[in-house]
Formats: C-alpha cells, structure tokens, sequence
C-alpha cells in the first residue's frame, strides 16, 4: 500500500519510515482487508488521520476524527452504523472488543527512524539537512520535522537546545565552568536570531568582533560551523594552576 497524496501540499512520507512502522507497514494491505472497525492512535503529529484516510479509502468507508472524545454510547452507536468505518483518535481504544487497534509509536520512542526521515525530506526540498534538525525531544513528531526543515529554510534556525543539555558546571574551577556557559549562551543566541549575528551580538550585549572570537572558539550552530575549541587565556591559566598543585 503506497501513501496517497491527501491534497496537501506534500505527499505522506513512505510509511516504512514512519517510526516503529516495522510492526505494521507490511501487514496494511491486510488491516484494510479486515472486517472489523479499526482504531488508529497516536501523539500530535505522527500522521494519525494521514493513515486513517489511507485505510478508509482502501476500504470505501469512512473516517471519525477524534474517536476518543466520544461517550461510549455515541461510540457503539457510530460503530452500528459504519461497521467497517475507521476510528482516528488520540488515545487508546475504550472498545477494544469491537475494534483493531493499532497505535502509532513517536519518534523519541524510535529515533533510528530520524535519519531516513531526515534524507526524505531534504529528498523532497532538494537539499542536504543538517543532523540537528532530528534534534529530541521532538513532541511534534512527523509533523515537527517538516515545521523544523521550513524554519531552517527560511530563517536558518535549528531547534532549541534543550535545557537538559545545559551546562551542569561540574567542574570545581570558575573558569571552566564559564566557559561551559559562554558556549551555551553564545549557541541560545544564534538560535533565537536566526543566524543573524548583529541581532545576537545585541542579546549578548557584546560587539561584533567579540562575538566573531566566541563563534571562532565555540561554532555556530545555525550555520554547522565548529569552533576551533581553543580555550581563553583564563581557562589556561586555570588549567596551568591545577596541574602545578599536582603532586610529582
């Protein structure tokens, strides 16, 4: 079964990327074949009534989008009259006697599906995506990448970092632990202008050529440059200072 294209303005991606779909790509011909109702569910973005659409028209039946806020007697009595109707929903099936449920996985559950979903997509734009656009968290899912590779396109930005991977500052120095947050800082800043350098130099409150020198020591992650990773003259003094205490 080939995704269809639902009229947007692009096409549903293979459904053998989608994540966790090695437990039920192959077998859709077969779901659709089935004569029960089914129940499709997943989180926000993952392509729920995508697929829901797929099977209906594969089955000439028809869709109920938000099957889970239905009370159960509207429920059975919506099953009555679509016995082989499809339900798209954003929780799992009340009903699990009458219907075949199946539930769509994220992308944080099967990150090994961001490469490929990744390569599709710039596939689609003609363009090779940077690896941090498959960034996690990524709550959005299918629906987030696609939003991340306009955002890229248009304003060069590239998803948050987040503030799980803020400096710890475990070190026992100032000066390392400054220097953890420089980077952290300088990067927060180049996200949230976009890529432009004026605008971060501003939030930084710092002047464009010591905003060049941070780029030039820590990169600039809107644009996939690296930093040269050479550290200030405070961090090497401090460096210097903890190897002379050591004992010879």
């Amino acid at each position: 079964m080939v995704p269809m294209d639902s009229g947007s303005q692009h096409a549903p991606l293979p459904w053998d990327l989608w994540p966790g779909a090695s437990a039920w790509a192959s077998r859709l011909e077969a779901l659709a074949a089935r004569p029960e109702p089914l129940w499709i569910h997943g989180g926000p973005g993952l392509g729920v009534s995508t697929l829901a659409a797929q099977l209906a028209a594969s089955r000439t039946s028809t869709v109920l989008e938000g099957a889970h806020t239905l009370p159960p007697a509207a429920l059975a009595a919506w099953r009555t009259a679509h016995p082989h109707g499809i339900c798209a929903a954003h929780g799992p099936c009340p009903d699990p006697e009458h219907f075949l449920e199946l539930r769509l996985a994220s992308l944080d559950e099967h990150p090994e599906a961001i490469p490929g979903l990744l390569a599709a997509l710039g596939a689609e734009v003609g363009q090779s995506l940077p690896a941090a656009l498959g960034a996690l968290p990524c709550p959005g899912n299918l629906r987030e990448l696609r939003t991340r590779v306009v955002r890229w396109q248009l304003l060069g930005q590239l998803p948050e970092r987040p503030l799980a991977e803020a400096p710890t500052f475990e070190a026992e120095d100032l000066a390392t632990n400054l220097h953890s947050l420089e980077a952290f800082l300088l990067h927060r800043a180049l996200r949230r202008s976009y890529g432009n350098r004026v605008e971060a130099a501003k939030r930084l409150a710092v002047s464009r050529r010591h905003l060049y020198l941070l780029i030039e020591r820590h990169g600039d992650p809107v644009r996939g440059e690296t930093g040269n990773g050479t550290p200030p003259k405070r961090l090497l003094r401090a460096q210097n200072a903890s190897r002379s205490k050591e004992p010879r």
